[in-house]
């Protein structure tokens, strides 16, 4: 799994890392829903680097795994999958992460919400779709959702256009051509409950 929330050429990660998200707002609105300073935070599944060191700098005490059912019962006070975990609602994966949070632990799950720049780039996809609809499966395993509405910020049109042609080819180049700022929208849902909730 990349890295970051969709597959990149090697040479473009960084700089998709410098353009997501400058105004902090993904992360502010995990430190909302958790809360994130000195507590426990155990990152399931493919944490991208870049996330996890702004999710340190809120103060959190940060640990990683890749099989949530290996933590121990009640070792961390939030649980964050970004992107690569959670994929829908697997209740054998909802019960191991649920199983390694505390009394009242929050259960936090970042996926793309849609109805945005980027869905056009990157077309039809459940997150992007169905999973945010009422009676979808997030929604129907008791979570709540947040909407956090996001950018890709560029140094300059020119930036912008040079980063999407080489990402998405021809749909990035036509992207770029109708863009009035350096800037692209990128909404985010935060899937959150407390544990055993739903």
């Amino acid at each position: 799994m990349s890295d970051v929330p969709l597959p990149l050429v090697p040479s473009l990660p960084g700089w998709f890392e410098a353009a997501f998200d400058r105004e902090g707002k993904l992360v502010r609105a995990l430190d909302e829903l958790g809360p994130l300073a000195d507590r426990d935070v155990l990152l399931i599944g493919v944490v991208p680097a870049w996330l996890t060191d702004r999710l340190v700098a809120t103060g959190a005490r940060v640990q990683g795994t890749d099989d949530a059912a290996a933590v121990a019962p009640a070792a961390a006070d939030v649980a964050i999958g970004a992107w690569s975990s959670f994929r829908g609602i697997d209740p054998e994966e909802l019960a191991d992460a649920q199983r390694g949070l505390g009394p009242g632990g929050r259960l936090l799950i970042v996926h793309d919400y849609g109805r945005d720049d980027i869905a056009t780039l990157t077309g039809d996809r459940p997150e992007s779709s169905t999973w945010s609809r009422r009676g979808g499966p997030f929604t129907a395993a008791g979570f709540k959702i947040r909407v956090v509405h996001c950018f890709w910020t560029f140094d300059s049109l020119d930036d912008a256009a040079s980063f999407l042609s080489a990402a998405f080819g021809e749909a990035g180049a036509e992207s770029a051509a109708s863009l009035r700022r350096a800037r692209l929208s990128h909404n985010i849902a935060i899937y959150h409950r407390t544990a055993g909730a739903g």
